[in-house]
């Protein structure tokens, strides 16, 4: 693949991260460099670590930033869990990206998977 904005995992998190930045709008206003910031910062760290593994020479190297990324994922769904629990998304809401953040889970966990047997 010639460039990392190819792949469709990188696609769906860049994805992911919009809806993140929409849903996380309607906060509270104290919980603007609070939860509302992690879960942005989360979230965006997802693509930017696909991207820059992409760009680093060396499957051990590749393999490394996936593996951040599946991380901050996980930071992020225990993240809308605890903005969920305070009411600060509802339930529709929460589901939808939830969803979303377990089918990334699947093919990220798969894209892993499939760099480490290449």
């Amino acid at each position: 693949m010639s460039t990392f904005r190819k792949l469709k995992i990188w696609q769906k998190s860049i994805h992911l991260v919009t809806n993140i930045y929409d849903s996380t709008k309607q906060f509270p206003k104290e919980e603007a460099y609070g939860l509302t910031s992690q879960i942005r910062r989360a979230s965006i760290s997802i693509p930017s670590n696909i991207a820059e593994g992409y760009g680093r020479t060396g499957k051990k190297d590749y393999l490394r930033f996936l593996n951040i990324a599946i991380s901050s994922l996980f930071e992020l769904q225990t993240q809308l869990e605890i903005a969920k629990n305070l009411e600060f998304i509802n339930n529709r809401t929460f589901d939808a990206i939830y969803e979303d953040t377990r089918e990334l889970e699947r093919m990220l966990s798969s894209f892993i998977r499939k760099v480490k047997d290449s």
